[in-house]
């Protein structure tokens, strides 16, 4: 199907769109960056995973970074190259098939490490075994993003650290950025430094983690090299490692949907859509946060739109809109920017429809990657 980018509206259905140009666009930026800084940069699964476009990244990266046994699969399988794995906690049930899928495998504590160091090494003797690091710092506002909060449950402070570290380590992993700019990334890593570099002579790798959105228009790329160049010089044994989730798929697609009723009460109107906020943003509501829509602008006249998904969810709505007109039923409503995160958190609550995954080429033809049918739905149940 040819359609226009710009209004898609051929689509009468609810579908997730990702543009082939934008994506390249982004995956041509984070390589230049890997082969300026010489540093590796690796797509991280937990933001985004469909599978279908991994040909095109193969294109530009060489590596994925895994959470948990299906994500390595999904790395060994679809991708074809053994994930970075990192989890909070490896299960004993797992922990042999996540390294035989795995060719770096991070544990978050020292027990861990104790307990499960050599069923990994038994299970792949080729596997780099490294140790999240807590540096107690971290400038993620939003607290339930902030893995270096107090009380947090992820990695290990200096001060827990032994002096001889346990031969079995080779690198550290250290995760606590979130949608950051570079000058983030400089002062956490006087962080970093002050409380670890001690015990970085004894290392072959440094994984900083993802959080580092390098795509997004005003981020400071030269800057980002300087940094990254300079820490290989003060430590060139070190092989640096990125890896952001949110950079590679970063206004690379929308979420169309279309206004299937309006409804009004107490003075409120409220547009209801055929997409669900908890199905399939949910971002928009545990964060919060407001998305960007096409054509509209967030609003508290009388003639603005509340947004409302058709969940039975009662806080299944968004804000309010003016839209410059008055909205028809089977109008598009488009979300910017849905496509990192939003794709692998979305869910089948309540049995909503879902939506379709489709991805427009290069040449404007808009290729389905995924249709969602009842089995879809009744398997999960069952």
């Amino acid at each position: 199907m040819k359609i226009d980018k710009m209004t898609f509206d051929n689509l009468c259905r609810p579908c997730f769109v990702l543009e082939e140009d934008k994506l390249r666009r982004n995956l041509q930026l984070i390589s230049m960056v890997a082969n300026e800084a010489d540093v590796e940069i690796i797509l991280a699964f937990k933001a985004y995973a469909l599978w279908k476009t991994f040909p095109i990244f193969k294109e530009y990266i060489s590596a994925t970074t895994a959470s948990s046994l299906y994500e390595a699969r999904l790395a060994c399988e679809e991708f074809g190259s053994p994930a970075h794995a990192f989890s909070p906690a490896y299960t004993e049930y797992e922990i042999d098939e996540m390294a035989r899928y795995s060719s770096h495998l991070t544990f978050n504590s020292l027990s861990q490490h104790e307990r499960l160091c050599d069923r990994a090494l038994a299970a792949n003797r080729h596997i780099s075994i490294g140790l999240r690091i807590n540096p107690e710092y971290s400038e993620v506002g939003t607290h339930i993003y902030n893995p270096c909060a107090p009380g947090t449950r992820f990695g290990v402070t200096a001060e827990k650290l032994p002096e001889n570290l346990p031969s079995t380590i080779k690198g550290f992993h250290c995760h606590c950025h979130c949608e950051s700019g570079a000058d983030v990334l400089e002062r956490t890593l006087c962080h970093i430094e002050e409380k670890f570099s001690r015990w970085f002579n004894r290392l072959k790798w440094l994984n900083l983690g993802g959080g580092h959105l390098m795509t997004r228009s005003d981020y400071d790329i030269p800057h980002l090299i300087d940094i990254l160049k300079g820490l290989h010089n003060r430590y060139p044994n070190l092989k640096v490692i990125l890896e952001p989730g949110s950079a590679f798929a970063w206004q690379t697609g929308s979420l169309v949907s279309q206004v299937v009723d309006i409804v009004e009460d107490k003075g409120i109107r409220t547009a209801i859509l055929n997409v669900s906020f908890t199905c399939h943003m949910p971002d928009c509501l545990e964060m919060p946060y407001m998305p960007e829509v096409r054509g509209a602008e967030i609003s508290q006249s009388k003639t603005a739109y509340r947004l409302g998904g058709n969940s039975c969810l009662s806080g299944d709505f968004m804000g309010t809109w003016s839209f410059g007109h008055e909205l028809k039923i089977g109008e598009n409503v488009i979300f910017e920017d849905m496509l990192h995160y939003t794709t692998v958190k979305t869910c089948m609550f309540n049995g909503v429809t879902h939506p379709s995954i489709a991805m427009l080429t290069s040449k404007g033809e808009l290729v389905t990657l995924r249709d969602f049918s009842y089995e879809d739905y009744r398997d999960r149940m069952d």
